[in-house]
């Protein structure tokens, strides 16, 4: 069970961070889309899990290696977008959110 600062820290990320991204996303994907569905810090907000939706993307984990590649600059731009808010900008671990495709399956399975 997250805290209600947890819950606020993970929300003002996840605003931050889908804009950080957006202003990179011709690099990390061009043609694609890539959006940020949830964060999860840690309870000492030194840890955060950034879930990404990659679409249409055949080869998800040559993107996520791109954007993993890219996370000391990501986190530099979300330091200084959020630095008047919080005192340490949490070191940032990316992963695939396949919540979506997990979804389309049942569906499919649903459907026979």
């Amino acid at each position: 069970m997250d805290s209600v600062r947890q819950n606020k820290v993970n929300s003002l990320l996840q605003q931050e961070m889908a804009e950080v991204i957006q202003g990179h996303n011709r690099m990390l994907l061009p043609g694609g889309l890539i959006t940020v569905t949830a964060v999860r810090v840690s309870p000492d907000l030194g840890l955060a899990k950034v879930y990404l939706s990659l679409f249409p993307v055949k080869d998800k984990q040559a993107v996520l290696d791109n954007v993993r590649n890219m996370g000391q600059k990501l986190r530099g731009e979300l330091g200084h977008r959020i630095g008047k808010q919080l005192r340490i900008v949490p070191e940032l671990n990316f992963y695939i959110d396949d919540s979506l495709d997990r979804i389309e399956e049942i569906d499919n399975l649903l459907k026979k």
